[in-house]
């Protein structure tokens, strides 16, 4: 299947990912394999990354190009993600970089034709929130979109980060914004355990003052709706702090 797949292309192609399982619906194990271009065999970087797919029954082989196909650890998984009983191909591909955003892409194959149901741009365009600091050391995080507002508590973050932004009334000194980053992590999750089929959890990070200054995370649960992933519960988690003990 390598020696196939490199006649067909260009330069030093090396195996990133391969998983077996039934993408086209016709009961017969396929293969997925994640080819990618290294200057080294041995770095994580690849650009160039392609999915490949061998037909179980006829071994036909069919390539499917992504549109953003450069970064680290690429990855597949296959889950029923559509609900449809077949399994769907999952690339995850790490960016790199300090914001730690990932590329993901989720695609159908079923009866050997490609179909895209989930874009990490497409996402990241869609669910978009603004972060406001606000009087008595709080954070708004909003989705205009979603009509959803969620309120942070940052009081524990100490003088010293306090004092840069806020009166010792606690008033702000001046408008301040933070940002919801792009996801970072999407995480197949089964919600129901008599169809095995897969949900997404995605994350994304709440970020203050700096890049390094995390507030928390964007937590969005996704479930296929025969169309399109849809957003069934979004929520924030914080970043817990030391224990106190007032005895």
């Amino acid at each position: 299947m390598y020696r196939q797949f490199q006649e067909q292309t260009y330069g030093n192609y090396a195996l990133l990912d391969m998983k077996q399982g039934d993408v086209t619906g016709d009961g017969i194990f396929d293969y997925v394999y994640l080819y990618g271009r290294k200057n080294v065999e041995t770095e994580i970087f690849a650009d160039h990354i392609t999915l490949v797919i061998q037909d179980g029954r006829s071994n036909q082989i069919s390539t499917i190009n992504l549109q953003k196909n450069a970064g680290y650890n690429a990855k597949l998984f296959l889950g029923d993600f559509s609900k449809d009983n077949i399994l769907d191909i999952l690339v995850s591909i790490e960016s790199g970089g300090s914001g730690g955003y990932g590329i993901f892409y989720i695609y159908s194959f079923r009866n050997n034709i490609p179909h895209l149901l989930f874009d990490f741009e497409t996402y990241n365009n869609t669910y978009t929130f603004k972060v406001n600091y606000e009087d008595l050391y709080k954070v708004s995080v909003g989705s205009p979109p979603l009509d959803l507002l969620f309120t942070l508590d940052i009081s524990y973050k100490g003088y010293d980060y306090l004092s840069q932004l806020y009166h010792e009334n606690g008033k702000l000194k001046q408008p301040v914004q933070g940002e919801v980053l792009s996801a970072s992590d999407l995480n197949p999750i089964v919600m129901n355990q008599k169809s095995m089929s897969y949900d997404l959890l995605v994350f994304q990070r709440i970020i203050g003052i700096s890049n390094s200054d995390t507030l928390g995370h964007v937590e969005n649960l996704l479930t296929w709706n025969r169309t399109q992933f849809i957003s069934t519960r979004l929520t924030t988690a914080i970043l817990g702090t030391k224990f106190i003990s007032l005895d």
